[in-house]
């Protein structure tokens, strides 16, 4: 059974760090494009951030120079280090895996995670 467990979300304020982890279990996560969305109340779900299985990385405008996406092969895990957070990076964090382009979900109603809370306010 594939499963993706976000952790790592908290109350921060602006200018604040966080790094946020996914771990995934029941596949052969290596060879999987991984990806972080996020999902702020009343606004549509948005792709933060994508590292391809061979390492390439792309951000959002809004995250690029704050966020770094990165994994770790050997313990099925990808990371987010957040970075000079904002009120506006507020949202529930999700990681999933993605389609070979890295541009959309491999599978949209399946392989989320719960998601984390990132709160940023003073």
């Amino acid at each position: 059974q594939v499963q993706l467990v976000e952790s790592g979300g908290g109350l921060v304020q602006p200018g604040g760090s966080l790094r946020l982890s996914c771990a995934v279990s029941g596949t052969i996560f290596r060879i999987y494009n991984m990806g972080w969305y996020r999902q702020a109340p009343g606004k549509q779900r948005e792709l933060v951030a994508v590292i391809k299985s061979g390492g390439n990385t792309n951000y959002t405008e809004s995250v690029k120079g704050r966020f770094t996406i990165s994994r770790d092969n050997a313990k099925n895990t990808v990371y987010l280090q957040m970075n000079s957070l904002r009120p506006e990076d507020t949202a529930i964090y999700y990681c999933t895996f993605m389609n070979a382009l890295g541009t959309t979900p491999l599978n949209e109603d399946n392989y989320w995670g719960q998601g984390t809370q990132v709160t940023v306010s003073s």
